[in-house]
């Protein structure tokens, strides 16, 4: 068997096999410290603990929202709807430290100060309860604090934004 050094471009080929055929929700993060907002497309999300409950959403070391956040008590992580593409996009390619990405969107304040989407499918809104270093990005593991999803069967009710839904945008930050 070949060594992992000698083997790394057909674990990087196999790694991206493996995640391409995933096609899980992406989530728009927003963080608001010290008087400022923010807000982030994120590919990088789970739950990760059923007791206690608890997600975990990974931001870009490059990011404006992921600064922000080192400062935040909580984040509030937001699925979006199938058909805003749109909002996707605003928080996905646009920079927050040269931007406002929530001029002109609906919002609300959430617990404890957290910014809200109201035009998302669903929310929660998470108490920061530690971080990881992963690499170029670090986890904020999360303790939900509050949330909000329409009843299954009701109008509101939908099929998030995914991966797939969402491979067309350029990430905003600088590279």
């Amino acid at each position: 068997m070949a060594s992992d050094v000698d083997n790394e471009d057909d674990v990087a080929k196999g790694i991206a096999a493996f995640t391409s055929l995933a096609d899980s929700s992406v989530y728009v993060v927003t963080a608001a410290a010290d008087g400022q907002r923010a807000g982030c497309l994120v590919g990088f999300a789970s739950q990760c603990s059923l007791e206690p409950v608890r997600f975990a959403v990974w931001l870009s070391k490059a990011n404006h929202t992921y600064r922000l956040a080192l400062g935040a008590t909580t984040l509030a992580v937001h699925q979006l709807p199938q058909d805003r593409h749109d909002l996707a996009e605003r928080f996905g390619s646009l920079c927050s430290d040269r931007t406002d990405k929530f001029s002109g969107l609906p919002l609300e304040e959430g617990p404890e100060g957290a910014l809200v989407l109201s035009d998302s499918l669903t929310w929660f809104v998470g108490r920061i309860h530690d971080r990881c270093d992963g690499g170029d990005h670090v986890a904020f593991l999360l303790d939900p604090i509050a949330a909000h999803a329409p009843a299954p069967g009701s109008a509101e009710a939908g099929s998030p934004l995914t991966l797939h839904d969402a491979g067309d945008i350029t990430a905003g930050h600088p590279a």
